[in-house]
């Protein structure tokens, strides 16, 4: 008869309380739980629900009222051969563009400025910031008056004949009072970063730099924007993001004019809702909400292949 094998028994389960440090971490998960469940719960039913129920309206012929019915991908289609599609589009890109570029160098410009040896900082400081805190749409009714008003009767007043006709009614450098408008508005916050990523940088760096010899385009060149480049990918990827869905400004410094030379896509979009093409601008805002997350994970993409550490 072979020998019985060993038998196997289970440790024995442990009766003593759980420790202090257990209990809170078991305390901590269900406050987790408890903060989390209910933002998930009202970004689900006011986010993403009515994401998909003007996707479904997208299909439809639905003008925000009456009856609709079933007509596949024809809004879509539609959108193609649309003029004023294209040109909101076309508007938009080049805006967010231009715009990224002249409020990352202002901002980065008047960072080193406000970070260098000068009096009254902290108060200039201050005085940037302002900006920041203001409505868009005062922002845009207050330069709206400068532009169409200030600025004409001062020319008249030089006898510069060219600046005597308000920039917001030519069609052609209208964009440009919006740009200007929108930068010195968004240039604060991206100041904020870069005075960040400057304060971080070590003294010793520079000093090292000055006994060597380096001058100041130097040490900019070879020290300050390299070990910048990170806050500088940061600012642009939430500028460019944040310049796309441009509304506020524009509606309240050109309302899209003249004509629709400064109609964005958020402005073409809300202003379908209100003029019976509810379904045909919902397959704009489907379309416009694709190609805004195809922007962000090819500006992710770009930040992981560089290995910029932010």
């Amino acid at each position: 008869m072979s020998a019985p094998a060993a038998i196997r028994t289970r440790p024995a389960r442990s009766t003593a309380p759980p420790s202090p440090a257990t209990a809170r971490r078991r305390r901590a998960d269900r406050t987790y739980y408890l903060m989390l469940v209910p933002a998930v719960l009202l970004f689900t039913v006011f986010i993403s629900l009515t994401g998909l129920v003007g996707m479904f309206y997208s299909l439809t012929n639905y003008a925000g009222f009456g009856d609709w019915k079933f007509i596949g991908l024809r809004n879509y289609t539609s959108m193609l051969g649309d003029p004023r599609i294209l040109e909101s589009y076309g508007f938009t890109i080049w805006f967010a563009v231009v715009t990224t570029v002249v409020v990352n160098a202002v901002a980065l410009l008047l960072a080193i400025g406000l970070n260098g040896r000068i009096k009254w900082k902290t108060g200039l400081r201050g005085i940037y910031f302002i900006p920041m805190v203001i409505s868009g749409i005062v922002i845009a009714y207050v330069f709206n008056y400068l532009f169409s008003t200030a600025a004409p009767a001062l020319a008249t007043q030089l006898g510069w004949t060219a600046g005597q006709s308000s920039i917001l009614a030519n069609e052609n450098w209208a964009w440009v009072a919006v740009v200007i408008v929108t930068a010195w508005q968004a240039t604060p916050s991206a100041l904020i970063i870069y005075l960040a990523g400057l304060m971080a940088i070590p003294k010793e760096v520079y000093e090292a730099a000055e006994l060597d010899g380096a001058g100041g385009w130097r040490r900019f060149r070879s020290i300050t924007f390299p070990l910048l480049i990170g806050y500088v990918v940061i600012n642009t990827i939430l500028g460019f993001k944040g310049f796309l869905n441009a509304y506020d400004i524009i509606v309240g410094l050109t309302n899209g004019g003249p004509g629709t030379a400064t109609m964005s896509v958020a402005m073409t979009i809300f202003s379908g809702f209100d003029g019976g093409e509810y379904a045909f601008q919902m397959a704009n805002a489907v379309v416009f909400f694709v190609f805004t997350v195809a922007v962000s994970l090819l500006q992710l993409l770009f930040v992981r292949n560089r290995e910029v550490n932010l």
